[in-house]
């Protein structure tokens, strides 16, 4: 009985709020839009390229080592409040160990040996999906700028003609790429401009055109400051650097329409850098770049800023 001569208990309404927190961590978890069929991907979208894969497994193998940490502390943490709080009928200090070798010595392997494991899976994952070995079968410049993005296809289409490799319009990008592209490539350009939308799903911004199936490598490349080229689906991003180019290589295997955005805080105006992306078949991919030869969208828009000279002299070493 309570002091007061009340026989409620002070620990109750300490339970009655453990309860309540338990059901609206329930409610949370139980109340969103995802279905048991997207848990396992952990909040990543539904991969759409086939390099895609990989980066999930990853996602989803850091989440398992995270979990199995915060098991084991939060075991350790419960098991040493539970079976070490202080006794009810005995008051003293428990005993005292000022240094324990064997326990120093585990809390400073372990985090070694955790952050070694994930540094190796991250760093085979990311030489892996950075490899270029493998030849394009089609090359898209991605020009980032504020507020928006351009997109040099460097292809052989019908209506349009001269020379990828010479063009003044693209010397912002190294020699090294320039070895994929197609022999007197003209090529065709799409830019994107205020207000333009997509006009199948009416989100904002240009829309980038690729073909399914076909490998495609996008060379990155700024007119001003830094941004960044990240597809949703595509779990996969990289920096647009001004005078430093970037390039990646994806498979597109899913046809559809996805979002694409800016992923680097480039100014003011950054929410405004949104685009598309729509995978087609390449017989509709051909047809598309035919379109934008007969609209006069031939040639190229200027690739960006000139290469600083670090990148030069990184060019030079690797030739």
């Amino acid at each position: 009985m309570s002091p007061n001569g009340s026989d409620r208990s002070p620990r109750r309404p300490m339970r009655r709020k453990l309860l309540q927190a338990l059901t609206a961590g329930l409610v949370l978890a139980t109340a969103t839009g995802c279905t048991w069929k997207d848990f396992p991907r952990l909040g990543m979208p539904t991969p759409v390229t086939e390099e895609a894969p990989r980066i999930l497994s990853l996602w989803q193998g850091s989440w398992a080592a995270a979990l199995a940490v915060g098991v084991l502390v939060w075991g350790l943490i419960l098991w040493s409040a539970i079976f070490h709080r202080r006794s009810r009928t005995k008051i003293e200090v428990p005993p005292q160990t000022r240094y324990n070798v064997p326990i120093e010595a585990l809390y400073t392997v372990v985090p070694i040996i955790i952050v070694s494991v994930l540094f190796y899976f991250t760093a085979r994952d990311e030489s892996k999906l950075l490899e270029l070995s493998k030849k394009p079968d089609v090359t898209v410049n991605v020009v980032g700028f504020q507020w928006s993005w351009c997109f040099n296809y460097i292809e052989n289409v019908e209506g349009s003609t001269g020379d990828a490799k010479t063009s003044k319009e693209l010397d912002a990008i190294p020699d090294r790429y320039k070895e994929a592209f197609p022999d007197n490539a003209g090529g065709v350009y799409a830019c994107g401009v205020p207000g333009e939308r997509n006009p199948q799903t009416g989100n904002p911004g240009p829309t980038l055109w690729l073909p399914e199936g076909k490998t495609v490598r996008f060379v990155l490349t700024s007119r001003d400051v830094i941004h960044s080229f990240w597809v949703v689906p595509f779990l996969m991003k990289q920096d647009v650097i001004p005078g430093h180019t970037n390039a990646f290589q994806v498979t597109p295997n899913h046809e559809g329409t996805f979002l694409g955005k800016c992923a680097e805080l480039c100014g003011v105006d950054h929410s405004r850098m949104l685009f598309n992306v729509k995978v087609v078949s390449p017989e509709r991919y051909e047809q598309h770049l035919k379109d934008l030869a007969k609209k006069g969208q031939t040639g190229y828009v200027p690739a960006g800023i000139e290469q600083t000279a670090h990148e030069k002299n990184r060019e030079t070493n690797q030739l």
